[in-house]
């Protein structure tokens, strides 16, 4: 299971009240090939299911990985920061063994 923190779950609710999305939209969290170390984290909101996709809650707040991005990122907690040293979210992510210094690729 993936998790997600308060400040994650709040700006997750501010941005699809900006986008005037409704409660039929969700977090769509998955891998992808690419990135510095191997591996790179995608975001998006979603409201169409697709075929082997694994639906979570956390805080209130519904997503959905795929099976292969479900395999990378269990056990994952997703964060927001705000602060000087970067502003985005992160996956604090027990799976990764390798990390770039920018958070947003890693390897296992």
């Amino acid at each position: 299971m993936v998790t997600i923190t308060d400040k994650a779950k709040s700006k997750i609710g501010q941005l699809m009240d900006e986008a005037g999305m409704d409660s039929s939209y969700f977090l769509r969290v998955s891998v992808q090939g690419g990135g510095c170390s191997g591996l790179s984290y995608n975001l998006d909101f979603d409201n169409e299911e697709k075929k082997g996709d694994q639906f979570f809650e956390d805080k209130g707040v519904r997503f959905c990985l795929d099976m292969k991005s479900f395999l990378y990122l269990a056990g994952t907690e997703l964060d927001f920061s705000d602060g000087l040293n970067g502003k985005g979210f992160n996956f604090h992510n027990p799976n990764a063994t390798r990390t770039c210094g920018c958070g947003e690729s890693f390897s296992v």
